[in-house]
């Protein structure tokens, strides 16, 4: 079993929203997501998604984009995104998930002696800059959603498992310093962590970030060049 994760697909099968007007790698950009997972996905693999997966507004829109990736080889396991709108009840999306397709939230799921635990996550204040009342508050809610999530993990852990945790946005500040994201990962022995939120030229281009042990995988779509980033197991 291998493990491969990618992010921000940002989905629009209806034409709506073109994610080409931001730049050319976004020119076909799924077709070339699939390509390469064809080519290195077997049936018995586990593919992270994490988060800002369709850019529908409502569940019933974003189901073709769900059942496209649902075809796709491997365990399939997706987290919310800051965009995906559609994300509402988790039963009800539970409820319409192809086969051997998982979504996350203030749970975990264990495949073979892996498990992926996590949550959508929110910005991480900058030090020395003052941090919005909205954006404290939603902080502070994500780290109990992942305190959950993690606890949920801890018990489908026996000895020899690993623990994966997802996150849409990063784990920690442009300075990487700790968070209450990080602290809790070390706090829970996770391994390893894939997050994604990150475009373009302007942001931080560290792909794989060693902290305390824990190796951070950032993998946005565009910073990966369509391509699924391996997690080291």
């Amino acid at each position: 079993m291998k493990v491969f994760a990618i992010s921000d697909p940002h989905l629009s099968f209806d034409e709506t929203k073109p994610m080409n007007i931001f730049g050319s790698v976004w020119d076909n950009h799924w077709d070339e997501i699939t390509k390469d997972w064809d080519n290195r996905v077997s049936d018995d693999d586990i593919v992270l998604i994490a988060g800002d997966i369709s850019w529908a507004m409502k569940l019933e829109d974003a189901k073709r984009d769900l059942e496209l990736i649902g075809k796709q080889k491997g365990i399939k396991v997706l987290i919310r995104g800051n965009h995906d709108y559609w994300w509402s009840s988790y039963k009800k999306i539970q409820e319409i998930l192809p086969e051997n397709l998982y979504c996350l939230q203030n749970n975990a799921v264990k495949f073979g002696n892996v498990i992926i635990c996590g949550t959508r996550g929110w910005s991480v204040p900058e030090l020395g800059v003052e941090t919005d009342e909205h954006d404290l508050l939603l902080y502070e809610r994500e780290k109990l959603r992942l305190e959950l999530s993690l606890k949920e993990a801890k018990k489908l852990w026996q000895e020899g498992d690993i623990i994966i945790a997802m996150m849409h946005f990063p784990p920690f500040n442009s300075r990487y310093l700790s968070s209450h994201f990080t602290d809790l990962f070390k706090e829970y022995g996770v391994h390893s962590v894939v997050y994604g939120h990150l475009h373009g030229n302007a942001s931080r281009t560290v792909l794989v970030y060693e902290k305390q042990g824990i190796s951070y995988y950032l993998t946005s779509c565009d910073k990966l060049n369509n391509k699924l980033q391996i997690i080291e197991i």
